[in-house]
């Protein structure tokens, strides 16, 4: 059978204050088209479909669009799990009804042990969960730890194998020896920690979500699909794509995403960012991380950056920042206050008070000196 492993979509979430949601549909069409140019006989989505467990009107919306593209115009069966940014009780909202179209979703731990039968394939659903779940389901109080209760699962799993059959797993959690970016919560509290991927490799392929890189993890069986968008600065150097998994003969292969912007990280002076001949070769609709190897004050520096740089993300500096001594001594003795809060917001910030931040800046000034009279 052939498959299309996808993961993290994360629906509703925003780049540095960004709206994603352009970018998210973009990547969805794509998504979408893969699966019907390679036949595939299902999409496994391992997790993470929103970005919060409350998700907006807005969101909801998107996702219930995608879903309904795939499940009822396409007609492709749909293999689901929650992820640890999805709400599972709002998730499941309809999933009792949802398997009449092949669309299986799957949020509660005690369904990960009703495996969905296919023709030649047993599919075994693992939403997130927390020990606590592991140690009610197996009125156990010792399974403390996510990779002892991940074992037990697997443990139990591995007793409903029908050895006749090719057996998927998916599931949402980190693996021992993954690499990680800032972009994903570590589910590194209150017992959730690594599962060995010693513990997963009886299944013939495990659709993994979670980590946001494809190359995350790199055991033949066992795939991150990585996230359809970049969600930071960390993943500007991934390729984001999908996995087509053929089970017999086994293959897995990765179909890259063009982004609708994609994120760069630029270090250079003002200067050079700023002449022609630098920028003109680069996207400018894109995302950019920019940092400056100047040491020197540069006013208005992100207002300036900005008339060539549309969507900046961050300002950073290579070799930090100075003032010229005198200046260093004198200049803030003869700064007003409201001149003194808007430069060092600029320092912080990388941007300038708005209007309305000076407005309410000024009547607490007055507020204050009011009362000092």
């Amino acid at each position: 059978m052939r498959f299309l492993h996808t993961a993290d979509w994360h629906i509703g979430r925003r780049l540095y204050g960004y709206d994603l949601t352009e970018a998210q549909k973009t990547a969805f069409a794509q998504i979408e088209q893969i699966a019907l140019d390679q036949h595939v006989d299902g999409i496994l989505l391992a997790g993470d479909l929103y970005d919060r467990s409350l998700p907006a009107e807005t969101a909801v919306t998107t996702l219930n669009e995608m879903i309904q593209k795939l499940n009822l115009t396409d007609h492709l069966p749909i293999y689901a799990i929650s992820g640890n940014h999805d709400s599972a009780t709002r998730l499941a909202t309809g999933a009792p009804w949802y398997p009449a179209t092949q669309f299986y979703m799957v949020t509660q731990l005690e369904a990960a042990f009703k495996p969905i039968e296919l023709a030649d394939t047993q599919i075994f659903s693992l939403p997130y969960f927390e020990p606590f779940a592991a140690q009610q389901y197996f009125d156990d109080a010792g399974l403390v730890q996510l990779d002892q209760c991940v074992a037990a699962v697997v443990a139990k799993m591995k007793t409903k194998f029908d050895p006749t059959k090719k057996h998927i797993l998916i599931a949402h959690f980190f693996v021992s020896g993954s690499a990680t970016t800032d972009s994903e919560t570590q589910l590194t509290v209150g017992g959730l920690a690594a599962v060995p991927a010693a513990t997963l490799r009886d299944f013939d392929y495990v659709a993994l979500g979670h980590l946001h890189g494809k190359d995350a993890l790199h055991e033949p069986k066992m795939r991150y699909s990585g996230s359809p968008v970049k969600f930071s600065l960390s993943e500007a150097q991934q390729q984001k794509g999908v996995f087509i998994v053929d089970t017999e003969p086994f293959q897995l292969t990765f179909i890259p995403l063009k982004p609708l912007h994609d994120v760069h990280k630029l270090t250079a002076s003002f200067d050079e960012l700023m002449t022609p001949a630098f920028y003109e070769a680069l996207p400018l609709t894109d995302y950019f991380g920019l940092t400056l190897t100047d040491v020197k004050p540069i006013p208005d520096v992100m207002a300036r950056l900005k008339t060539v740089y549309k969507n900046i993300l961050s300002l950073d500096r290579a070799n930090g920042y100075t003032l010229p001594e005198t200046l260093q001594q004198k200049t803030l003795e003869h700064k007003a206050p409201l001149t003194l809060l808007s430069d060092f917001y600029e320092e912080i910030a990388k941007e300038d008070l708005t209007e309305k931040q000076l407005q309410w800046a000024k009547k607490a000034l007055a507020e204050a000196n009011k009362a000092v009279e």
